[in-house]
């Protein structure tokens, strides 16, 4: 059986960055997900089309294809320390959810901290970057009705639940 729409693919990975540094691994537990529902980053998806089990490959993911380039617009100079109200200690690093523009939720790292003001970057942490993963294929089984109607593979490993 071949991976397309409406499949669900185990895999396991392997997420190195352009200077062959590990970032991420499925270690030995394969990761699960519904084949045409972007669940997957667009070019990782792409490349996963038709394979079969047994299939491993390396592939280089440019980042306009991954996490997307980086985006100037989310990154926010001289935020005043005023707004992390009840922080104690801000340093470069720590990570907070935001509220944005429309209500939602967004994810913001410190990136540089002044005495009065830090600099936020919300961008992916993997944004601007090109992306190596080496892929191993352990499974493709078509999904259910609920999966396909939820947009997502259910379970760890893909196991119903």
């Amino acid at each position: 059986m071949k991976l397309k729409k409406d499949k669900v693919g185990l895999f396991n990975y392997t997420l190195k960055n352009t200077a062959g540094e590990e970032i991420d691994s499925s270690s030995e537990q394969p990761m699960a997900y519904l084949h045409g529902y972007g669940n997957l980053i667009p070019g990782l998806e792409k490349e996963m089309l038709s394979k079969t089990v047994g299939n491993k490959f390396n592939t280089t993911i440019k980042a306009v294809d991954a996490y997307g380039e980086i985006a100037e617009h989310l990154i926010q100079k001289e935020v005043p320390l005023s707004m992390f109200q009840g922080v104690k200690n801000i340093e470069v690093g720590m990570r907070f959810e935001a509220q944005a523009e429309g209500g939602g939720v967004h994810s913001v790292i410190i990136t540089e901290k002044n005495d009065d003001t830090v600099t936020v970057d919300g961008n992916h942490p993997l944004a601007g970057q090109e992306l190596t993963f080496e892929i191993e294929i352990t499974a493709v089984r078509n999904a259910t009705k609920e999966e396909i109607e939820h947009k997502h593979a259910h379970g760890d490993g893909g196991h119903q639940h």
